[in-house]
């Protein structure tokens, strides 16, 4: 085989562009590129760990917004119970100051009524005995031709009457 006759001749050589070929790649690719590519790999980790830490930051700043916001609802909800009971509250004074104005004009009224109710009888027992008096005269004096004082007359009635 020719091939292997030639191979002291050219071996020193072919190593020698073998070396040159590796150390070539070497310095292109791991010299040149493979900084470029773990600077790049590093500025991606740490602006993803920036990005973490920022979603952290947010998520705590969120649950301090939400206990925040939870802490005014709870009060605000606290607030409307006790305006809730004290309307409540303030509407039963007022309903019952009004049942209790409404029973005083009432019981007022009753009292006029009453009053009313009372001169009528008065005035009606006045002129009953008025009246009664008056016939009392007539028939005396007719029955039996005596005749009799008006005064006398409603003095016998009203004897009679509340007697």
């Amino acid at each position: 085989m020719p091939q292997l006759t030639q191979l002291p001749y050219v071996f020193w050589s072919q190593l020698f562009w073998l070396a040159v070929a590796f150390g070539f790649t070497f310095f292109v690719i791991g010299r040149g590129m493979v900084p470029k590519i773990q600077g790049t790999v590093d500025l991606r980790d740490k602006k993803i760990s920036e990005d973490l830490e920022r979603a952290q930051a947010a998520r705590r700043e969120a649950d301090e917004t939400e206990a925040a916001w939870r802490s005014r609802m709870d009060a605000a909800r606290a607030d409307a119970a006790r305006l809730t009971q004290e309307a409540k509250a303030e509407s039963g004074r007022e309903t019952e100051a009004r049942a209790k104005a409404a029973a005083e004009t009432l019981n007022a009224k009753v009292e006029s009524a009453e009053a009313g109710i009372r001169d009528a009888a008065a005035s009606a027992r006045s002129e009953i005995e008025t009246v009664a008096a008056e016939v009392t005269r007539e028939l005396v004096q007719r029955l039996t031709g005596i005749a009799v004082n008006t005064d006398e007359a409603a003095a016998a009635v009203k004897a009679e009457m509340h007697g």
